[in-house]
């Protein structure tokens, strides 16, 4: 498994950007497909946004438009730039890699530990 770190999290107010950043360790990330999930307070965890090894991308109708994830493959790192935040986007966010199948998925096998957004009117 790889490991990773996420970084960039913090406070904003309404309509603010943040650029959450994951640096992984242990392998390279180049032959993985790459995910961010957030999960908010009492809420379940769901993912926002995600890239495959092959550029591939998919997200949440919650945040396209607003949200980008983007990989450096040499970095061995993953970012996900976050604009026009709103209330509702404060969570933790979570950093995640795994192995593609099927017709662009999926399946996460290693997570990072977590960066906090919170968002405020």
């Amino acid at each position: 498994q790889v490991q990773l770190v996420e970084s960039g999290g913090g406070s904003v107010q309404a309509g603010g950007s943040l650029r959450l950043s994951c640096v992984a360790s242990g392998h390279t990330i180049s032959s993985y497909c790459m995910g961010w999930f957030r999960q908010a307070p009492g809420k379940e965890r769901e993912g926002v946004a995600h890239i495959g090894s092959d550029g591939w991308l998919r997200y949440a109708d919650s945040v396209k438009g607003r949200f980008t994830i983007s990989r450096d493959n040499p970095k061995n790192a993953l970012y996900l730039q976050l604009n026009s935040l709103k209330p509702e986007d404060t969570a933790m966010y979570y950093c995640a890699a795994g192995v593609g199948y099927g017709d662009n998925w999926c399946g996460y096998n290693s997570w990072g530990q977590g960066t906090q957004v919170t968002v405020s009117s």
